[in-house]
């Protein structure tokens, strides 16, 4: 009888210990230089999009790994299969949706542009035979490329980084004029660093959180986890936390 029970107890334990091995672990691919939606603190993966994140694994029962990446590796990231999710304040873009799916919307921002505080330019740095700066593949960039250059309204070049960090100091040390970026970010490294903010443009940029395209059952889980987050309260302390 003791035998049998002890047979049991380890059967109950093996079940046990399997039951946690199949929780689903996902990938997720970001580009941490965009405070304060993604960054690295003492090591740490941090932001809104970090914790919202982790949020909405958290109400869906699955663990997630983090994986910084630059910008522009992201959704060919997700097409190879080296991730499975993308959180980096990603626009949703008619071009971006035919090659990945987009979750519900979780947050709308504009596009801005900032300069060094003792420069003197204002919103005309725009114009002309100036060096814009901007992070490739982003919204920033296609705004500048197809609005500004393309048009004949800047005349001097498009500057494009893979990291924010590399655009921020090449403003600070003068070999950009401007900077475009979105606006909640523009607002973090203007208080961060000698910066002003001298315009916004109003794009009205829905971001999404993208998976492979077709990868229905996993778009489902964070579009219901997403809502969790917000019906429970979450979604508006993180904003809070992050924005206020």
């Amino acid at each position: 009888m003791r035998k049998v029970l002890y047979l049991f107890l380890i059967m109950a334990v093996v079940m046990m210990l399997g039951g946690q091995a199949l929780a689903q672990t996902y990938v997720v691919g970001t580009s941490a230089d965009f405070p304060p939606f993604e960054y690295m603190e003492d090591g740490e993966f941090v932001g809104f999009d970090m914790d919202l994140m982790r949020a909405i694994a958290e109400e869906m029962d699955f663990e997630i790994e983090f994986r910084d990446i630059s910008f522009d590796s992201l959704i060919p990231g997700l097409r190879t299969g080296t991730i499975d999710i993308v959180i980096a304040a990603m626009t949703i873009t008619e071009e971006r949706a035919r090659a990945v799916d987009f979750s519900d919307p979780y947050y709308v921002a504009n596009q801005s542009i900032i300069v060094r505080e003792d420069s003197g330019f204002n919103l005309t740095v725009l114009f002309g035979d100036n060096r814009i700066g901007a992070q490739t593949g982003t919204t920033g960039d296609l705004w500048v490329t197809e609005e500004l250059y393309d048009e004949g309204i800047l005349t001097g070049r498009v500057v494009r980084y893979e990291t924010f960090d590399l655009a921020i100091e090449d403003l600070v040390n003068e070999n950009v004029e401007a900077l475009v970026l979105d606006r909640p970010v523009a607002e973090r490294f203007v208080e961060a660093r000698p910066l002003v903010l001298v315009g916004e443009i109003i794009t009205h940029e829905e971001y999404g959180i993208a998976v492979d395209r077709g990868n229905e059952e996993l778009l489902a889980k964070i579009n219901e986890g997403l809502e969790k987050v917000v019906d429970s309260g979450r979604m508006g302390e993180l904003i809070d936390k992050y924005f206020e």
